[in-house]
């Protein structure tokens, strides 16, 4: 089986480059000021367009308003938007219509109860992502919180749409991951820095090189 991987919250060149050498499909920009990783658009521009054929730039948002969205794609060539909030199905449409690019809808999971919102977000998102809820504290961030969830909640499944599995992954889990719940597309951010928003380009190739090898 091959697995596809995406890097997620690169801020700087040489993560980068150490993502496109590994192997990544899709490298991500967080554009979310509460972050660590938030990235200015004009970064973010200037790392998109280092990218060669074939690996996808994704641009993240929490719930972003029509004017931040002309703002950042205005400037930053992304293949593919990613929805980390709350927004809704008729949101992702508006989206979607919008800016005519691609949407993955980001699934918070903290149970089974919480794939109900799969199902109705893939009736309009083109992709889905599914990432540990976030504990209940004013400081938890939206996603890359370094935690995962119950694995054994996606076992077994299949969903309308192609997706990603995130949340708590590194270089000496992804593979048990990727066993128990079948994903062929995993997503990294946290698991691959040796501080919060610093991406280690030795634990980006690590992580790549596992996945590589699944």
């Amino acid at each position: 089986m091959t697995v596809a991987a995406k890097i997620c919250g690169l801020t700087e060149p040489e993560s980068l480059r150490a993502a496109v050498a590994g192997g990544a499909r899709y490298v991500g920009f967080v554009f979310y000021p509460r972050s660590p990783r938030a990235i200015a658009p004009p970064m973010a521009a200037e790392l998109a367009r280092l990218l060669p054929t074939g690996v996808r730039s994704v641009g993240l948002f929490v719930d972003p308003d029509d004017e931040f969205l002309e703002h950042v794609t205005g400037q930053v060539p992304l293949d593919l938007i990613q929805l980390h909030g709350s927004e809704t199905p008729r949101r992702i449409a508006e989206i979607k219509a919008r800016y005519a690019l691609p949407v993955m809808k980001a699934i918070r999971v903290g149970g089974p109860e919480d794939l109900t919102a799969a199902l109705e977000a893939a009736e309009v998102a083109d992709r889905l992502l599914f990432d540990a809820k976030p504990p209940a504290k004013v400081s938890a961030l939206p996603g890359g919180n370094g935690i995962a969830f119950d694995w054994t909640i996606l076992a077994g499944r299949s969903w309308p749409r192609p997706w990603m599995l995130s949340g708590g992954l590194t270089a000496d889990n992804v593979a048990e991951a990727v066993r128990v719940t079948g994903a062929t597309e995993v997503d990294v951010s946290s698991g691959v820095e040796d501080r919060p928003g610093h991406k280690d380009p030795a634990l980006v190739r690590a992580f790549l090189s596992t996945v590589t090898g699944l």
